[in-house]
Order: structure tokens, then C-alpha cells, then sequence
């Protein structure tokens, strides 16, 4: 499997073998390196990463990253790509409520603004769990 990553990307150490990769374009994306090769902090300098590919195979990550003109390949163990998906809530299935359950609710949150409207609702409460 393979990604790319264009754009300015910044490189910071977060450990002895682990890097964290922050993209801004298209949209911001971190990476977490992990178990990267000890040469990587040479072979990255201070400049700004431009271009990043990820490749990950059987037991490894093989990272390509672009540096003021330079092309620097970097061995790691694992890469984590975090990258916020937009409209995630959207595209799920997630419940809803019927007609008469958004109009309960909205009776007990209108109840709940009303000065005395909580203890009312909590002598509902305490007499309707006596019947049952």
C-alpha cells in the first residue's frame, strides 16, 4: 500500500527512533514514525520536508521524502497516518429518533428550563418507578 503527501510537511524528533510528520496541504494530516532508521536525522537535515511517500511492505515502512532538492529514503517499522475525515458523522448510519421521541424530548428539556421543572420531572421519575 502507498500514499503520497505533497505539500510543506514538517518534521519533528519524538523519541530516539520516532519522528512525528505534520502536513498542511491538502488538509492537515499527522504521521507518527516509529522504529525509524538512526541515520534518518541525517538524512532529513533542518529543511522542510516538500514531497512524502509511505510505502508500506511485509515488516517495514520504506518512507521517500523530498528536502531543499534532495531525495532522502528512510527505513521505519511502523507509519501511522492520522488525517481527519471530513464529514465522518455524516456518512455514518447512526441512530435517529422517530417523531414521538424527538417530541418527548423536547417536552423534558422544555420542562428542565422551567424554574421547579426538575423536581417535577424527578417526581415523575420517583412515581413511575414505583408502578413498575
Amino acid at each position: 500500500m502507498r500514499r503520497h503527501f505533497a505539500g510543506p510537511c514538517s518534521v519533528r524528533a519524538a523519541g530516539r527512533d520516532a519522528w512525528r510528520v505534520t502536513c498542511t496541504a491538502p488538509h492537515e494530516t499527522l504521521i507518527i514514525i516509529r522504529g525509524a532508521d538512526p541515520r534518518a536525522a541525517s538524512a532529513l537535515g533542518a529543511a522542510a520536508v516538500s514531497d512524502l511517500g509511505i510505502e508500506w511492505q511485509s515488516g517495514r515502512v520504506l518512507l521517500t521524502m523530498m528536502s531543499a532538492g534532495r531525495i532522502a529514503n528512510v527505513e521505519a517499522a511502523t507509519a501511522i497516518v492520522h488525517e481527519a475525515a471530513p464529514n465522518l458523522y455524516a456518512t455514518l448510519p447512526l441512530a435517529q429518533f422517530d417523531s414521538r421521541a424527538r417530541r418527548f424530548w423536547r417536552r423534558v428539556f422544555l420542562l428542565v428550563r422551567i424554574p421547579g421543572g426538575r423536581s417535577l420531572l424527578g417526581m415523575i421519575a420517583r412515581v413511575s418507578r414505583k408502578r413498575a
